[in-house]
Order: structure tokens, then sequence, then C-alpha cells
């Protein structure tokens, strides 16, 4: 018979993953209780809930939640990180914390809202792309880049025209001041 508190953090952590755009799930095993709660600080500080579950209770809540692909990367101590705006949040603070502090934090894999179960390399991939800010910023860019170019050909006779016309006019002033 399962306890309350179970029954309880079983739920929370099904609103969470109903809640989540991305769940990342990793291994902490090796990491000291200073280092974790670094690495919660930072998680906080990038908008990311990091907590440490119990595999039974996740699994349980993966069913639950209608995303049982999830249960494939919960294996060994596992942490979850949660993130609610931008996907690409997590995976970036996580590579963060790998980068400088140089600790054997695992990534097991993400789910990415109701999709399939990436695996470490994407979530990894996912770390390396730029700010959505960027992303709109470039694909701005391209969008835009076809329609100067037209505007360019199609300003280019009159400007020449445009040119000629002055120095005709520049021409005709110079005869006539000098007659």
């Amino acid at each position: 018979m399962p306890t309350q508190a179970k029954v309880d953090r079983v739920s929370e952590l099904k609103e969470k993953l109903e809640r989540c755009s991305i769940a990342v799930s990793t291994n902490y095993a090796g990491i000291g209780v200073n280092n974790m709660t670094d690495l919660r600080r930072r998680m906080r500080d990038a908008g990311v809930e990091f907590t440490v579950v119990k595999n039974n209770l996740m699994k349980l809540a993966c069913d639950a939640s209608q995303r049982s692909q999830a249960k494939s990367m919960i294996e060994g101590p596992t942490a979850i990180a949660f993130g609610y705006d931008d996907p690409s949040a997590v995976p970036k603070a996580l590579a963060e914390f790998i980068r400088t502090t140089r600790l054997p934090l695992d990534i097991q894999g993400a789910i990415l809202g109701e999709g399939e179960v990436l695996p470490p390399a994407d979530v990894s991939r996912m770390a390396a792309l730029p700010a959505k800010p960027q992303l709109v910023a470039s694909l701005l860019g391209q969008l835009q880049a076809p329609l100067q170019r037209l505007l360019g050909a199609l300003n280019g006779p009159l400007q020449n025209l445009d040119g000629l016309l002055q120095a005709r006019i520049r021409q005709l002033e110079s005869a006539g001041a000098s007659e």
C-alpha cells in the first residue's frame, strides 16, 4: 500500500511532466552536496526546475501523464530538469554547468513536449543552438535578402537614368556658360 507522500509525489511529478516544454534526465552519481547545491542554484537562475527523483515514482508519473516513452531515460541515480519556457534553456544550463565545473553529470536523454525521447547527443546539439532571438533575427534576415536584391535590381535602371540626366544637365549648363 503506497503512502500518501508517495502518491502526492507521483501526482506532483505528473503535473510537472504535463506542464513542461522539456524534461532532461541526468545521472548525478559522483556529485557532492556542495556541487549539487550550486547546480540547483544555477538551474533556478536559468528558470529551470531541477529535482532528484525516485525511479519507480517517476515511472509511475510517466505512465499517468501519458508519456510512457520517458521511462527509457530513467536509470540509476536520476535527477530531472524541467523547463517550462524556452526548450533550449535546460540543455544550455546543464552544458554550461558541466563545462565550468567538469563534474560527471551525465545526460541520459530528454523528452521534448509530447514527442519521442531525445538521445544525449541530440540534447548536446540542442545546447549548442543559438538563442531564440538570434535564430529569429537570422530567419528574418534570410527572408529579407531576396526582397532587398529585387529592390536593388529594380532601382538600378532608375539610378542609371538619373545619373545620365544629371550628367546631361551639367553638360548643358557648362555649354551655356561658355557661350
